[in-house]
Parts: structure tokens; sequence; C-alpha cells
């Protein structure tokens, strides 16, 4: 797999651009692209990595690309294919007719808040073979019985195709994710659930990151969040919804570079999980958004390591409690930050115990990391790789 800097020198050489010249466009040093390029340095920041991705004109995904231990077909596999058909089926074309004869609402709500479930825990493979069922069942829906009924049927469709968009961003097809949740966003707004927009917006300016599009994640996030506040701020679901949108915006403003503004805004959200506290739980989180006062204090502890804060990340996670609901995937990223931040302060030994303990907890989702790969890339370079290195490196497919 080609390392971060060789993808930096083709795109650059593509963009027939010379290192002085990238640097200048991205506003980074130059002596940050030539460590790079050279392989005196095997990783950024991703405040860094979008400067880059917006000085070559490429999106933030081009220059990721996919841990080695993660294998992704070319063409895309028959079960990509039957996703792509059930996101975007033929435009005069019937319904399909459902999979399961006489499925109800409530169990297709069931199934698709299960299939949720199954993201968050990185079982990527039977989402992907779940998936493309469930839309066509929520289109069914969507298309039959009286109004009321329709209405709550395009609700289903808008959270089964959201789970789409996010299945295609985790599996770098970032085209068909644009697709699945613009047809989302649709069915939302024809639906009888007036937070869907909201929640769709929050995925579709996670769309916007991955594309190195900050500023429209930015401003797609804080209109939405204006709106979500202005009609439903009273509400548990409506606190829920506004402050995963203010997330959003705070991780495209650090991401831009504007650590202050990125800390005002988590420090506010935090504040707004605390008030879940006294107001009614969810009928089902699943479907609403990850927002609580756990997932705040994650993005918190990402934000600082993002921004060369190590001491700071530490500080925030330390004895941090997490709450029941939080799903595997945000659990993952804590101990990935905690320890790129234990790597960053030069304690190798804690580093490899924090990413041991990971693939412990969540072996699956180690491996769809490109941090956890550009990771033990960073810990093998130093004089004295610590014990248990080799078995994460070859378990992450890392030379």
């Amino acid at each position: 797999m080609a390392q971060l800097g060789d993808r930096i020198a083709r795109l650059r050489r593509i963009g027939r651009l010379t290192q002085e010249q990238l640097a200048e466009r991205a506003g980074v040093s130059v002596d940050v692209v030539k460590k790079l390029e050279q392989g005196r340095k095997h990783s950024a920041r991703l405040p860094t990595l979008h400067a880059l991705a917006h000085g070559l004109g490429v999106e933030l995904t081009s220059l990721l690309g996919e841990p080695p231990a993660v294998s992704v077909e070319q063409p895309d596999p028959p079960q990509l294919v039957t996703l792509r058909r059930a996101i975007a089926p033929p435009f005069f074309g019937r319904p399909p007719e459902p999979s399961e004869a006489g499925l109800s609402a409530d169990a297709l709500r069931a199934s698709i808040a299960q299939t949720w479930t199954l993201y968050h825990a990185a079982t990527f493979d039977d989402v992907l073979a779940r998936l493309p069922g469930l839309i066509n069942n929520a289109r069914f829906a969507a298309a039959a019985g009286n109004d009321r009924q329709r209405a709550a049927g395009h609700g289903l469709l808008a959270k089964s195709l959201q789970l789409g968009g996010h299945l295609a961003i985790r599996l770098s097809r970032t085209d068909l994710a644009l697709a699945a949740l613009e047809r989302a966003m649709t069915a939302a707004e024809l639906s009888s659930a007036p937070l869907l927009p909201g929640m769709i917006s929050t995925s579709v300016a996670w769309s916007y990151q991955r594309q190195a599009r900050l500023d429209d994640a930015w401003n797609l996030a804080v209109h939405a969040a204006d709106q979500v506040e202005h009609e439903h701020a009273g509400t548990t679901d409506g606190v829920r919804v506004w402050g995963g949108l203010l997330m959003s915006a705070a991780t495209s403003a650090a991401r831009a570079g504007d650590y202050e503004r990125a800390n005002e805004m988590m420090t506010a959200a935090e504040a707004a999980a605390g008030r879940l506290a006294a107001l009614p739980p969810s009928a089902d989180g699943r479907l609403v958004s990850v927002f609580s006062r756990s997932s705040v204090r994650i993005e918190r502890v990402r934000l600082a390591v993002q921004h060369a804060r190590p001491d700071e990340a530490l500080a925030l996670a330390k004895g941090m409690r997490l709450s029941a609901d939080v799903p595997p995937s945000w659990r993952t990223w804590l101990l990935l930050d905690v320890a790129r931040a234990h790597a960053d302060l030069g304690d190798a030994p804690s580093a490899v115990r924090v990413l041991e303990r990971l693939d412990r907890v969540a072996p699956t989702w180690i491996r769809h990391h490109t941090l956890a790969v550009s990771l033990v890339r960073d810990l093998s370079a130093v004089p004295h790789p610590p014990a248990g290195l080799r078995r994460l490196a070859d378990l992450l497919g890392v030379t």
C-alpha cells in the first residue's frame, strides 16, 4: 500500500506543482511537504491533511487511502453493486415488493435500528448484506397506504438511506454516499419526523469533511443547528440533534485550523449534553443521534490530539466514565486518540498498551482506521520499539 508521502508526491506531480508551490497553496511549511514525501514523517494531523488536500485540489480520502488490512475490491463486489441499485433504483421502475410479506412499520423500524447497531460495531459485511433489503422495504412503505402511513414510510426510508451513506463513506465511496444522503434528505422532508432533516444534515456535513469541503460542512451544520434550536430546543431529541450538529460544525472549524472556535463550540455542546439528564429519554436513541456528555468529551479529546495538545487530551480523557449508550465506534476513537497522545509525548510503551487494549475490546474496528496504521508506523520508527508492536503491525498489515 502506498504511504501518505507517496500519495502526496504522486498527486503533486499530476498537478504539476513543485513542493514549494504545494506548500504555498496549502498554507503549510515546505519542510512538512518534504518530510512527508521523503518518508521521514509518516503521518500528519487532520488540519494539515485538509490543507494539503485543498492545495492539491483532491478529496481528503485521496490522501488517507485505505488501511492495508482492509481489502476494498475493484471493481465493486456484487454486494456493493446490490447496495448501489437499492440506493439509486431505476427512474421509472415500480417500487420493489417487500422482502417479507406483511412487514409492519414497527418491525422495519426495529430492523433498521439493529442494523445501525451493527454498523457502530464495525460488522460492515453484515450491514452490507442486510441494508439493500431494508432500503427496498422502506421504499415500498413510503409508497403504500394512506398519507400518514406513507409519511412514516418516508421516515424509515430516510434512516435506511442515511445508513447507506455512512457505510459508503466507510468504504471510501463518496459518490455513492452523497447519492444516498441526497435521497435521504428528500425522504426526510416528506416524512412526519421534523427532526430528520437535521439528522441527515449531520451525515452530509461528515461527507463534506471527507471531501475536504470544510466551508460547506461548516455552513450546513450551523444552518441546520439554528433551525433545530429555533423549533425544537426544549425536547430531548431536539437537544440531541442540535448537539450533534454543533459538534459537526466544531469539527469542521478545528480541521480548518480554528481550534479556539471549535473548543468554544464543544464547551457549549458539553453544557447542552448536561441538560439531557433532566429531560425524558428518547424513544429510540439509536435512530436519533449519538450525542451525549460522553460523545462530546470523546470529540474534545480528538480535537486536542489533532491540534498537538497531547497533555490537554490526556487530561480530558482521564477518569472518563462512558455511558452505556456510547457505541463501539466512539470508544474506538477515544482509545486511538489516547494512544496518539501518549506517542506524541514520547511514551511509546503506553501507546502500545492502549492499542493492545483497543484490539481486545474492538478487534474489528482497529483494522478500519488509518490513524491506527499511521500510529503503528510512527511507533515502529522509534529507537527501541516496545514489546507487542510487531504483533500490532502484522494485524494491521503494516510492513
